[in-house]
């Protein structure tokens, strides 16, 4: 799971009544060129402009930035519903922190030793499983195709966020990566990137959230296609046995390389493909259109404050399927109720955790271009693609 926090912002102490009219009176000679003023209000320390914008949204931006910053304030533009424009001054939005590089390279170290672990169970390789007899001490070697390929996948993924928003000029941390030790399969909960200031405009908070999925993609799909090259088909195992379950991408991927399957026979994939799998899923988990979660931010890009509502309709479409995948895999497959609970357990953490809201972009009333638009809506696309309706069923 890789989830995006919100930022923090500090907490906004309200100036003494004679300190607010001087604030009041500095903040209107600065915006009342690039807005004709019609209504101020007082909302505790942030003070809104109502009026019409004497400039294009961008440039008005750019302008109140450079005023507002050394009174201490950000401003935020809003569309107000009623063809007017809405300049909010806040304090300060941005926080600025030490980057602590050390923590993120000692959480990706250890992240590169549970991977390894985790690779050590996933079978597949003949070069590395030859490290499996092993009394060297080299049994953990075996996990490399594994963990290789799914680091691969996620540092790409996150290095895509993180240098599209240093694009931008937004301020934002190094990768936190998550290790898992055993028992969890993976070997990592994936990784968090800390937006400590807000996106510049619509079409920044969507080249920043999509850049992760789509460059992780970029790199997941080749490892899965190599993974199923150097993949067999073999007889269904008599015995239980876990299986990652197909999403239409992989099952559109496996048919292109082994075609219909002959009865009673299962694609004994490699390691590469093992991990390719989790980077898939890892990134469809990312793309659910919900609060702070990469769909999320892409959701609020395309739809605005409708964003939230969007998020609930996919939480309450999450335990549906979360539904027929237990009717599937406990009354078709015989499966057991515990391992039906996988999308349960996600709406839950998305919903404590994530929730369903999104912090606004400092520029609101920019709209979203017409390309980023067009990708928006294959993003969409590829996050149904990309969903196992079972993630691992016990067959």
């Amino acid at each position: 799971m890789r989830f995006w926090p919100s930022r923090r912002r500090p907490v906004a102490v309200p100036p003494s009544s004679e300190d607010l009219l001087i604030t009041e009176d500095l903040l209107r000679r600065s915006v009342e060129n690039v807005l004709a003023v019609r209504e101020c209000q007082i909302h505790g320390a942030v003070i809104a402009y109502r009026g019409q914008l004497r400039l294009a949204p961008p440039r008005a931006l750019e302008v109140l930035q450079a005023r507002f910053r050394p009174l201490g304030f950000t401003p935020f533009l809003r569309e107000d519903g009623r063809g007017e424009v809405v300049v909010q001054a806040v304090p300060l939005a941005e926080t600025t922190e030490p980057q602590r590089v050390g923590v993120n390279v000692v959480l990706f170290v250890l992240t590169c030793l549970s991977t390894l672990v985790a690779g050590a169970g996933y079978a597949g390789s003949p070069t590395f499983d030859a490290f499996r007899s092993s009394i060297t001490g080299t049994l953990f070697v075996s996990g490399v195709p594994f963990a290789a390929t799914l680091l691969a996948i996620l540092v790409v993924h996150e290095f895509g966020h993180y240098f599209t928003a240093r694009h931008y000029r937004a301020s934002v941390s190094l990768p936190y990566f998550i290790p898992a030790p055993p028992p969890f399969p993976f070997g990592t909960l994936g990784a968090i990137i800390r937006m400590r200031s807000p996106a510049r405009d619509r079409n920044a908070l969507f080249d920043i959230a999509a850049a992760g999925p789509l460059a992780g993609l970029l790199v997941a799909i080749p490892a899965f296609v190599l993974g199923l090259q150097w993949s067999n088909v073999v007889p269904v195992p008599v015995l239980t046995h876990e299986a990652f379950g197909q999403s239409g991408l992989t099952q559109l991927l496996v048919y292109l390389r082994f075609g219909s399957l002959p009865e009673g026979t299962m694609v004994y994939t490699h390691p590469m493909a093992d991990a390719a799998w989790v980077g898939f899923f890892v990134t469809a988990l990312n793309l659910f259109p919900v609060g702070q979660l990469d769909g999320g931010r892409i959701a609020y890009a395309l739809f605005g404050r409708s964003h939230a509502l969007i998020g609930r309709v996919t939480l309450i479409g999450t335990v549906l399927l979360g539904l027929a995948a237990m009717a599937v895999n406990v009354l078709v497959w015989g499966g057991t109720f515990a391992a039906s609970l996988n999308w349960f357990v996600w709406a839950a953490l998305v919903f404590f955790l994530v929730g369903v809201h999104h912090g606004p972009p400092v520029d609101e009333v920019t709209p979203l271009s017409a390309n980023r638009r067009v990708v928006g809506v294959i993003c969409l696309v590829l996050f149904v693609l990309l969903i196992p309706p079972i993630p691992i069923h016990v067959r």
